[in-house]
């Protein structure tokens, strides 16, 4: 998969999240794209006693979301909901708390799951809890931008235990991504250009 340059992260923060968003979040597994964080500074032992019990100590937000995509879903933590969104990276505790780590400014996660028979909605990607059906599965990526032409990424990958492909595009593109299988492919167009745009893409079905 393609890499870019990281830039520094920014501070960390960390709030008490309401109850009502923490259910959602709990009840659709995936995030929908009218779900809003808020999350205002406290102290940074704070910031990083959250971090330490969830085992994320010392991790940027592109290191935690990878570790975290690829983790077995058997190892999941089940405590914990992590959130991708164009900006930044939510966690959320079982204790209500939330940190929120901004992602770099010429970065943006994508993680899509292609699909053969069932499939679930999904805008902003659940690290923790959403799950596609093709699990640990090889398919051949192919990211193209729309302006210029380029192969972003191209190469034959292993989705996830949770049966998703993650990746990292520079920001503010359109480009076309294609999954292939075999004889079974997909396409269909990304957007990396706005704070709206999806980070789960779960719509790409082989055929």
């Amino acid at each position: 998969m393609s890499t870019v340059s990281t830039k520094k992260s920014k501070p960390l923060a960390i709030t008490v999240f309401a109850s009502l968003a923490i259910g959602a979040l709990a009840l659709t597994g995936c995030t929908s794209n009218n779900q809003q964080s808020a999350a205002p500074s406290v102290s940074q032992a704070e910031s990083d006693a959250f971090l330490s019990a969830n085992n994320l100590a010392g991790l940027d937000a592109r290191q935690m979301i990878d570790k975290l995509d690829s983790l077995p879903v058997a190892e999941r933590p089940s405590n914990l909901m992590a959130s991708v969104r164009p900006d930044e990276l939510i966690l959320i505790d079982k204790k209500k708390q939330q940190v929120s780590l901004p992602i770099p400014q010429d970065q943006f996660y994508l993680s899509f799951a292609p699909f053969k028979t069932q499939t679930h909605d999904c805008h902003f990607h659940s690290l923790t809890t959403c799950l596609g059906e093709m699990q640990n599965e090889e398919v051949t990526v192919t990211i193209t931008d729309v302006k210029t032409g380029e192969k972003i990424v191209d190469k034959t990958v292993k989705t996830f235990d949770n049966g998703f492909v993650g990746v990292w595009l520079p920001r503010g593109i359109e480009a076309t991504l294609s999954v292939e299988q075999g004889e079974l492919s997909a396409t269909s167009p990304i957007s990396t250009a706005t704070s709206e745009d999806a980070t789960c893409l779960t719509t790409m079905q082989l055929s």
